[in-house]
């Protein structure tokens, strides 16, 4: 499996799917669409003839079992790329032996991954790793749980001695921008569990997640000439920087680590006579999510009698934490982690700082813990990959299909 997927992993990175959030189209690029018609194909000349993607990208397929009586699992990667930084032209090359140094992504344009700034590259010296040049991300996330699963799904047609039962493939649009879930139609999937192929470094087994929420703060101020302005001009601006001060400093994700939560600012805009700000709140904790949210609440309504009512705060839940949904059948993460030990992998159990397609596919039926790709760095010019990793991620699948048909 090793050489096969790495040969589909370069191979996907050359297609550009980097997701738009501005565009409410699903999916919101046309690469997405090409890629998804090229996986189609793909998993057709494989064998799998029901093999077909719908209107919005979403790709599905089904490997059939070779025994009776196994309950219908399924994984499931998304298409698109981050937008933090372009996926246009992907130019990887495989840095053999990886002596445990720096890299040098690009010396054109001084562009090196320190080991000084990630250090846990140190952990795989003497393997192989995928990097780029420097100018775009790799598209590890999650393009390396694509090729991770159509790899091991050949590998299975390929050894049919391996008992399985019925295997759904899933392939979403836009899980970067939060919508890889939106349209995901589980009834027509078919399966009962299922697993994401869409974590980090290897070893990473995720069932809990952020409860997450977003918020938009909306400012009316009122400008005048600055030279006319006194107990008229009403600054927007200063509004917001007092609007900042009021969520502590310690709560945030510079300043935060494994389950303690945070509130972010993720965006400012604006000029005297107006200003937005768009926050993200996070906890694992359903109370203390709930508390951060009547906090902000709170807290904009005793401003808003200070200004006259000139802050509108619009907040809205974004997904929640999938071990709601897990812990009653935790025996499918129990499954992965026995399957991991048996692939010589070393489980990490840890909660995901963040939100997979997983979470919200937990609570629409399908529960659906998240497991590693292999990736470093992701969302950033830095990112890389190794070898060893993706083929432990397909080793893994192929274990984790045989202990559901163990299982019986």
């Amino acid at each position: 499996m090793r050489e096969k997927v790495v040969e589909r992993f370069l191979k996907y990175v050359t297609f550009d799917t980097t997701a738009d959030p501005k565009n409410s189209n699903c999916p919101s690029t046309e690469g997405q669409r090409v890629f998804a018609n090229y996986l189609v194909e793909e998993l057709k000349t494989l064998g799998l003839t029901d093999a077909n993607v719908d209107e919005n990208s979403y790709v599905m397929a089904t490997l059939k079992g070779n025994i009776e009586g196994v309950e219908t699992i399924g994984f499931i990667s998304h298409l698109d790329t981050a937008p933090d930084v372009t996926g246009k032209d992907v130019k990887p090359r495989i840095v053999e032996n990886y002596d445990g140094k720096d890299i040098v992504l690009n010396s054109e344009l001084n562009i090196v991954t320190k080991v000084e700034d990630y250090p846990e590259l140190a952990k795989f010296k003497g393997q192989d790793l995928i990097v780029t040049d420097g100018t775009t991300l790799l598209g590890a996330d999650d393009k390396a749980g694509v090729a991770e699963i159509v790899t091991a799904i050949e590998y299975l047609i390929n050894n049919p001695q391996i008992k399985h039962g019925d295997i759904k493939i899933g392939f979403t649009p836009d899980e970067e921008i939060g919508r890889g879930a939106n349209l995901f139609n589980v009834e027509k999937f078919g399966a009962k569990y299922a697993y994401t192929i869409d974590g980090g470094i290897i070893g990473e087994l995720q069932y809990e997640n952020f409860n997450a929420a977003g918020a938009t703060i909306t400012i009316q101020g009122r400008n005048v000439h600055p030279g006319a302005s006194k107990n008229k001009m009403v600054n927007a601006l200063h509004i917001a920087a007092e609007i900042s001060e009021i969520f502590p400093k310690n709560e945030r994700p510079e300043t935060t680590e494994g389950y303690e939560g945070f509130y972010h600012l993720n965006d400012l805009n604006g000029n005297v006579e107006n200003a937005s700000m768009i926050y993200i709140i996070r906890d694992h904790d359903k109370q203390k999510f709930e508390e951060r949210k009547a906090y902000m609440t709170e807290s904009i309504n005793k401003l808003n009698e200070k200004y006259d009512g000139r802050i509108t705060l619009d907040l809205k839940d974004q997904y929640f934490n999938m071990k709601e949904k897990v812990e009653p059948v935790k025996f499918i993460v129990d499954i992965a982690k026995d399957a991991m030990t048996e692939v010589g992998i070393e489980p990490l159990i840890l909660p995901i700082r963040g939100g997979t397609d997983g979470a919200r596919l937990s609570f629409m039926g399908l529960p659906c813990p998240n497991i590693f790709t292999g990736g470093l760095n992701f969302h950033s010019k830095n990112e890389c990959i190794p070898v060893d990793s993706m083929d432990k991620c397909a080793q893994l699948i192929v274990k984790i299909s045989e202990k559901y048909a163990q299982r019986g």
